[in-house]
């Protein structure tokens, strides 16, 4: 009798383990969480490494669906550090579009890209694991990326996260219909982006004319005023008010004996120094919403000739540009402190 009550009692927890575990299978196949696509300049400044991080970290926690990197900044450096960073987190099958022909910006003797991709161990074999082979430079271009990404997904539901130059934004608007899509770029990006996030401008001081902007001021201006779905804007006075401390990545970080985040971040500038979320930012409104910040009324956002940005309240317009005051600032830099110092669910020595 006490045998045959276990059995029944076995089988009932078999079956409700196989209920568990298909109801996670499930949630893991198809959950509902905000789809990505990031654009950046990576290997210019080094917050855009830290973004970059961010998101994996998003990933590990199945908060967001990365569809893809795509890259605004010139070189083969750039997508080949994207491609360490995919592989250290164990993602290498996220896709990354690279640029031809895009603005120029800082050689490579400020490229921390560059750095980490030629740090070696002492038998002189790369540091970092690759999982792409051939050249970098035959990647695909973002547009084309662009295309045969956002063709797959539904309508009206995916996020772009803009952290760099808006060049390969305004190429992809540009776009005739082709076999990927029978929409133009513009036609597609209204039918399948829900929301473009970008790290740009400056609303505060008339005078500073924000990098991001003038480095392709053509583009900045199309993508302000063509770009046919809701625009919010992180701009150049929220993220300087957030320094992320040095201090954290040289005593945080203590569980990876090599981490390329961090080997980016020592190359940037002589240690320790404090450095401004200008990029996180974008990313932490387009995961987590607007709770962190103040958001301003809808109006539209013009970029003038020489890159200044000015915006003007409107009802009917669909900009928008983020601001922080002194506690929103402190709250915000903990709780980056807080994510990216977190040890990654596939962690790898």
């Amino acid at each position: 009798m006490r045998k045959s009550k276990l059995y029944l009692i076995g089988l009932l927890v078999l079956a409700l383990s196989s209920c568990t575990s298909k109801k996670q299978q499930t949630a893991e196949i198809t959950p509902n969480v905000p789809k990505i696509i990031l654009e950046t300049d990576i290997g210019n400044d080094v917050d855009d490494a830290l973004a970059l991080d961010m998101l994996y970290k998003y990933l590990d926690a199945g908060d967001i669906d990365l569809l893809g990197i795509t890259i605004n900044k010139e070189g083969t450096y750039p997508a080949e550090y994207t491609d360490i960073m995919n592989t250290w987190y164990d993602y290498p099958q996220i896709p990354i579009g690279i640029i031809h022909n895009g603005a120029d910006c800082e050689n490579d003797a400020t490229n921390y890209a560059k750095a980490v991709c030629l740090i070696q161990k002492d038998n002189g074999e790369p540091a970092f694991k690759r999982s792409l082979k051939g050249d970098y430079n035959q990647l695909p271009e973002a547009p084309a990326l662009y295309r045969k990404l956002l063709a797959q997904q539904p309508d009206s539901s995916v996020t772009i996260i803009s952290v760099g130059f808006s060049t390969n934004l305004a190429r992809l608007l540009n776009t005739p219909a082709d076999d990927v899509s029978p929409l133009t770029g513009k036609e597609l990006v209204a039918q399948k982006v829900k929301l473009l996030c970008t790290m740009a401008g400056c609303f505060n001081n008339p005078n500073l004319f924000e990098y991001n902007v003038v480095k392709d001021i053509p583009a900045a201006k199309k993508i302000f005023s063509e770009w046919p779905t809701t625009l919010v804007t992180s701009p150049f006075e929220v993220g300087i008010a957030i320094n992320y401390p040095g201090s954290s990545i040289e005593n945080d970080f203590r569980w990876a004996p090599m981490h390329p985040m961090v080997e980016a971040y020592k190359s940037y500038q002589q240690m320790p120094y404090d450095r401004p979320t200008w990029d996180l930012t974008s990313v932490l409104y387009s995961v987590e919403g607007p709770s962190y910040f103040n958001v301003s009324p809808a109006g539209k956002i013009n970029v003038t000739d020489q890159g200044a940005t000015e915006f003007t309240p409107d009802a009917a317009g669909n900009r928008y540009y983020l601001t922080v005051d002194s506690i929103q600032a402190e709250n915000i830099k903990q709780h980056f402190v807080q994510l990216l110092t977190k040890q990654p669910a596939h962690f790898n020595k």
